[in-house]
Parts: C-alpha cells; sequence; structure tokens
C-alpha cells in the first residue's frame, strides 16, 4: 500500500475496498441518487493518541486518492465475479475518481501538546476528526480505504513497537483449525489491517491451509476485499451493511424501517445478495417487522449476526423461524463480531446442534493480530477501535442502535427518538458516539 518512492500511503487500486461498498453504491445510486451523504470517523480509545506528523502524512496521502481509477482489466474481472453489478453501474465505477475536496480533516491537539504542536512539532499528540460530504452515491466509498490508510500509517508513524515474524504461520495456524473443525469462513479485514502487506501475508496463508487440508469439509469461501479476491482468484463476498439501514431509516421513517430497506434492497438485488443485517436497530426491532411479512424469512439466505451475545442469537432465530413455519435447516447464520477461532469453533457447534448452516467472517483476528516487539512478545499491540460510519442524510441525522443497546452511534437526540420508536429502554446507562 506504501508508495516506495514517497511516504504515501495509497489503495492498491480502486478495488481494494471492501464488496459491500460497491453494492450498497448500486443501490443507492438506483434508490437515491440525488442524496447528500455525510460520513463521520469515530475513533473509540480514549487513551491512544494520533500525532501531528501522523495527521500530516494521512492528509498527504488521501489527498493524492483522485489517481486512482478502475483498469479495463478489473472491470472485465468484475463483470464475470459479480453479475449482479450491472453494465451502467460498471460505467459509472469506470470514470468514479474520488474527491478529496469532500473531506474535512482536522487535528486537535491534546491541551498539553497544543504549544508543541504550534512550534511544529510533529510529536504532538492529539485526536483526528475526519468528515465526507457530498452525494452520498461517492462519500460511500471513503469509509474503507480511509481506514485501512490511517491504521498503516499510524503502524508506521505513531507505533512502531512490531514486527512481521510469525505472521503468515499465525493465519495459517488459525486457518487449519477452523477448516479442521469443519468452519467455512472468509477473511474481512481490509478496515483494520495493519498494513497492505499484512492483509497479503493473511491471503496467502489462509490460501495455502486450506490447500494443505484436502480432506476438510470447511473452507474458505473468499475474502471482502475485492483486490485480493481479483488477485487470488477466489470468492468476492458480503452482505447488506448498517448504513442501508440508517439511511433509509432517515429518509423514508423508521415505522417498519427493517421491511422497507429489505424491499428496496430486493430491487436491486432479486435473487443475489439476501443475508439479513438484523442489528441497525436491534435485532428484536427487526425481527418485529420480519414476522409481519413471511416473505422475507422465506426469501432471504439467513441473517448476519454483528454485535450483543453471538451466543443467544441462533437459539432466537430458531425460534423466529419455527412462528413463521420456515425450515431453519435451509437458512444461513453469518457470524462477524470481534470474532477469534476459539469463538467460532463454539459458534459452529452450537449452530451445528441447532441445524443452522453457518459461516464467519473473520477480520481484525486475521489482518490485526499483533505483538509488541518489546518485551519478548508477551503484550498485546493493540489494533485501532475505529469506525467511520454514515453520520446524515440530506441533513438528516442517522443512528445505530446495535444489539449493545447502552451503546449506540449518531444524533443523541434522534437516538433517543429511535429508542422510543422500538420500545427500547433509555437508561442512564447510554453512550452514545457522535
Amino acid at each position: 500500500m506504501a508508495s516506495e518512492k514517497s511516504d504515501l500511503v495509497l489503495p492498491a487500486s480502486l478495488l481494494d475496498t471492501d464488496l459491500y461498498k460497491f453494492t450498497m453504491q448500486q443501490a443507492v445510486l438506483q434508490h437515491f441518487p440525488g442524496v447528500e451523504g455525510t460520513y463521520r470517523f469515530t475513533h473509540r480509545d480514549t487513551d491512544v493518541f494520533f500525532t501531528r506528523a501522523c495527521f500530516d502524512r494521512f492528509q498527504r496521502s488521501v489527498s493524492h486518492f483522485d489517481q486512482i481509477r478502475l483498469t479495463q482489466e478489473e472491470r472485465e474481472w468484475l463483470t464475470n465475479a459479480c453479475p449482479y453489478l450491472k453494465p451502467s453501474y460498471l460505467d459509472f465505477l469506470s470514470s468514479y475518481r474520488f474527491n478529496p475536496a469532500q473531506l474535512r480533516l482536522r487535528f486537535e491537539p491534546l491541551p498539553e501538546d497544543a504549544d508543541k504542536d504550534s512550534r511544529g512539532d510533529g510529536s504532538a499528540r492529539g485526536h483526528i476528526r475526519i468528515d465526507a460530504v457530498g452525494p452520498w452515491h461517492e462519500t460511500i466509498l471513503w469509509e474503507v480505504p480511509l481506514m485501512a490508510c490511517l491504521s498503516e500509517i499510524f503502524f508506521t508513524t505513531v507505533d512502531t513497537d512490531w514486527n512481521y515474524d510469525g505472521q503468515e504461520e499465525q493465519a495459517y495456524e488459525k486457518a487449519k483449525a477452523l477448516l479442521k473443525a469443519g468452519c467455512t469462513f472468509s477473511e474481512f479485514g481490509t478496515r483494520r489491517r495493519r498494513s497492505y502487506y499484512t492483509q497479503d501475508l493473511v491471503m496467502k496463508a489462509i490460501l495455502r491451509a486450506q490447500g494443505d487440508s484436502p480432506d476438510s469439509t470447511g473452507r474458505v469461501s473468499g475474502t471482502s476485499n475485492m483486490h485480493f479476491a481479483m488477485k487470488y482468484n477466489v470468492a468476492p463476498v458480503g452482505t447488506i451493511a448498517h448504513e442501508w439501514f440508517m439511511g433509509v431509516g432517515a429518509l423514508k421513517g423508521y415505522q417498519g424501517v427493517n421491511a422497507t430497506a429489505l424491499r428496496l434492497w430486493e430491487e436491486v438485488y432479486p435473487d443475489v445478495l439476501q443475508i439479513a443485517l438484523t442489528d441497525t436497530f436491534s435485532t428484536e426491532a427487526f425481527y418485529k417487522d420480519f414476522v409481519q411479512d413471511p416473505h422475507f424469512a422465506q426469501q432471504w439466505t439467513g441473517l448476519r449476526q454483528d454485535s450483543g451475545d453471538p451466543f443467544i442469537f441462533a437459539p432466537r432465530a430458531l425460534e423466529i423461524y419455527q412462528q413463521l413455519g420456515v425450515d431453519h435447516t435451509k437458512k444461513t447464520i453469518i457470524f462477524s463480531d470481534a470474532l477469534n477461532v476459539e469463538k467460532a469453533l463454539k459458534l459452529k457447534k452450537q449452530c451445528d446442534e441447532l441445524g443452522f448452516k453457518c459461516a464467519f467472517g473473520i477480520g481484525t483476528s486475521l489482518s490485526n493480530d499483533f505483538k509488541k516487539a518489546s518485551g519478548g512478545g508477551k503484550e498485546k499491540s493493540r489494533a485501532l477501535n475505529m469506525v467511520i460510519k454514515l453520520s446524515s442524510v440530506d441533513g438528516k441525522p442517522t443512528v445505530k442502535i446495535s444489539d449493545e443497546i447502552t451503546k449506540n452511534t449518531g444524533d443523541p437526540a434522534t437516538v433517543r427518538h429511535v429508542k422510543e420508536i422500538f420500545g427500547i429502554p433509555i437508561t442512564d446507562q447510554d453512550e452514545v458516539i457522535h
């Protein structure tokens, strides 16, 4: 990802992002082509700071994102690998260029480092603020490459107490354990990867593990990263994302929002990409819509768990499918929240016992699992705990409640309003990230 001739960190290509960004972009172009969309960066670890030097390098790098474009070879690959991407959309993508003028970037030094920062000292610590503002169908592509770029710059500028020793073998052993247990899993780690090189090592390792496991009932189903899917000739994988439900809720209203979002998605993808993400406004709120129209349970391939306690998800899904008279053994549950091998193996066992098919999207545990080089590798080198979320559409705040009911994202007043609509308790312990 980093250029050999400079300190810039750029995506390897326009495809160096996750599949869901393209499928969502196509859906936004079809249903909401004139809507303005703002995305906002949040760094959740209050004890981890960026530096002025890190910010300046990040700012220099993203100013060059407009050089990235889809190549003819990549377009031809997309035509074959993703037949649900329409020719008209691929025409749009071929002409797409990142517009750095859409970014609002700001470095806010800590009070105790303000004087350092004013003197131009690159070691001044502080916080980074990022907003991407513009047409929703354009700003939607900023999220993943911005996060990957910032992570790589942070770990080559601020936190350099780590190295690549044992990384490929570690990923190989994780993949072997998953495959031995019969797990189907995909590599899901672009956004918070330590570096492009790390993700490349991981892809080599997990595919080597699959090649060395010919008798396993498990398999590597692919990667969310389109560039690596093309490079290694594996399937690109992904599902509908939170921002779809968030945007639809803000634009169309929250009554019946989950059903509205699913119907609009079906109009773009009538027979593919139908794994429903349940937790945008909480899974129980999702099920209220889900049980009102059995069509969704019958038509959609399965459900995705992405927050809260994963071990209560499948038993509750079983109750819902049984209530609707739908054969749950034909449905798949995708788990994608902070997975590691141990958790995946336990969830696989539970799903086997309940009769569900299941699969796993594994991200940071593969692409950013490092130890500090100092101290003999005994202490974990933490990944950045960051997100970039849709914060508004046409000036209307968007929110995410999730199944961590006291941890919400978005405008506090709108969070409270949405919780009241869905009958979700509002408590003094509620934490709202805005």
